[in-house]
């Protein structure tokens, strides 16, 4: 690797990254130091300045840990509305795998948001806009989206399952398809949205919580037996190596959520 042009920042970012591996109980000084290879009275200059603007702090035993600033900057790059332009490329990739309409959505209440799409080269007769809402209990997207958080908070109940479905589809109806996303490690709609119509979606995890859902959506034929199969796989393998750092997408549940 080539020298960096100013030593000093380099150092600083080479401390930044050691903090974050020492995880939330920090790391002493001299371990530090040992890490970033260089001595401890330039290290503590370094995390001095760094405490100053927040981006590290020294717990009570003296040890050192990244701070608020620090941790504020993934959330800040990673807000919903910076979602479509950071997601863009992967969406634009996986849709050239399958040559399908790819959708980016994200929940609102009971209702997922469709915040992007990409187009496929072969037209697709489905109707579909930025903007546009859909109850979550009956697209893709959104059961996506609340098959993760099961997976983060454990189970809706009765309730939770009512207000959910609210006459869009029955409590138990949604049960199944829920419990089917976590076997799967992805959530299904057969025409229930649109007559000849299929998705096939996935939640994108930040911390283990979902931040959005991307799905597939293509004529029921082409999500039909094998063919659905390479629709799938781009879910659940091409995009996971597609998407920014600290995003990931939700794994299958043996035995879902319950």
């Amino acid at each position: 690797m080539s020298a960096s042009p100013l030593g000093s920042v380099d150092k600083a970012l080479q401390a930044l990254d050691a903090l974050a591996r020492a995880g939330a109980g920090g790391a002493p000084l001299a371990a530090l130091a040992t890490e970033v290879e260089v001595n401890k009275t330039t290290l503590h200059r370094t995390l001095a300045a760094l405490r100053h603007r927040g981006y590290a702090e020294q717990a009570p035993d003296g040890a050192y840990r990244l701070g608020p600033a620090a941790l504020a900057l993934g959330s800040a790059f990673l807000q919903e509305e910076n979602l479509p332009q950071l997601l863009r490329p992967a969406l634009t990739a996986v849709s050239a795998e399958v040559d399908e309409l790819v959708h980016l959505g994200a929940l609102a209440g009971r209702e997922i948001v469709y915040l992007d799409k990409v187009e496929p080269q072969r037209a697709v007769r489905v109707w579909s806009a930025v903007g546009r809402h859909r109850p979550a209990a009956t697209t893709a997207l959104g059961r996506a989206w609340l098959a993760a958080t099961e997976a983060t908070t454990g189970p809706f109940d009765d309730a939770a399952l009512a207000r959910l479905a609210a006459g869009d589809c029955s409590p138990a109806d949604l049960r199944r398809a829920l419990d089917t996303a976590h076997r799967q490690g992805y959530a299904q709609e057969d025409e229930e949205n649109e007559p000849g119509i299929a998705c096939v979606a996935v939640a994108v995890l930040r911390q283990g919580r979902p931040v959005a859902a991307v799905s597939v959506t293509a004529p029921v034929e082409r999500m039909a037996g094998d063919s659905r199969a390479p629709r799938v796989a781009a879910l659940l393998r091409s995009l996971p190596a597609l998407l920014p750092a600290g995003l990931s997408v939700a794994a299958p549940q043996a035995g879902g959520a319950r």
